[in-house]
């Protein structure tokens, strides 16, 4: 549930400047670039191994691996994905199959592997606790520590509404944004880190609803390092009818899947 769930959100977008990609040449020159998809569709991957061979980055971060995960990461295994993806325990994961995100591995390179995905009960508890009392850092850096402005909370907790089918209690809503806050300070941590490390330019493997330049990764790493040249994509099954929250965006075929709120009905 939790990764249809990202996909749903992923999906929804509203208002803020964007432009169509046209040339990977506009993702040059940036020191984080963070390649957003929608999680089961093949194309986003290839597409995304596509501009990381392009960038030739010096570390990715994967939303999909914790940082045991990655550490696990050898040469030997990138050689093998069979291997790889016994070694990491991706059947595992809840994340679609690995096949799906193997050209993503492929197109590593030199690069440094970083992984971002909170431990479980970290998410869990943020659930009840709040993101700021969770996050492993000083939450006033990604300003987990002020509530939302009243507006955004209203259309982050609707939108939870609607990644979930509606089957949420709307008691839960609120509590569902704070995990996502959480989880997105978390990816912003570790990209920096990432940076600090390596000296970029640094990738972010992640959902659209992590990339938004509006409140998610790319906002909070505005708000912790603002001299940080960010520059986020988005990746839709479906042509935009208004502007996004993204730099820029690019549109493919719909993944084929099954409806995923059928077991509500």
């Amino acid at each position: 549930m939790e990764r249809f769930a990202t996909l749903l959100l992923c999906l929804s977008v509203t208002s803020a400047a964007a432009e169509p990609l046209t040339d990977l040449n506009a993702l040059a020159g940036a020191d984080v670039v963070i390649l957003g998809e929608v999680h089961d569709n093949p194309s986003h991957h290839l597409w995304q191994a596509e501009a990381m061979l392009s960038l030739a980055p010096s570390a990715v971060v994967f939303e999909m691996l914790s940082p045991d995960q990655a550490a696990r990461i050898t040469p030997e295994g990138l050689a093998d994905p069979e291997m790889l993806a016994d070694v990491i325990g991706w059947s595992d994961s809840g994340w679609p199959d690995f096949e799906l995100y193997q050209p993503v591995f492929e197109a590593l390179g030199e690069a440094a592997i970083f992984g971002a995905a909170l431990p479980y009960g970290d998410v869990r508890a943020a659930v009840n606790d709040g993101a700021a009392a969770l996050f492993s850092g000083d939450a006033s850096v990604f300003g987990l520590d002020q509530p939302l402005p009243d507006d955004q909370q209203t259309l982050r907790e609707a939108m939870q509404a609607e990644a979930h089918c509606n089957a949420l209690p709307a008691a839960l809503l609120p509590v569902m944004v704070e995990a996502q806050r959480l989880r997105d300070a978390g990816f912003a941590a570790r990209v920096l880190e990432a940076l600090e490390q390596t000296g970029g330019p640094v990738v972010l493997i992640t959902g659209n609803g992590h990339a938004r330049t509006d409140w998610a990764v790319p906002a909070m790493i505005a708000l912790a390092a603002p001299d940080v040249a960010v520059l986020s994509i988005g990746q839709f099954e479906s042509e935009p009818t208004e502007d996004v929250p993204f730099d820029l965006w690019r549109v493919t075929d719909p993944a084929l899947r099954e409806d995923p709120c059928a077991a509500f009905r």
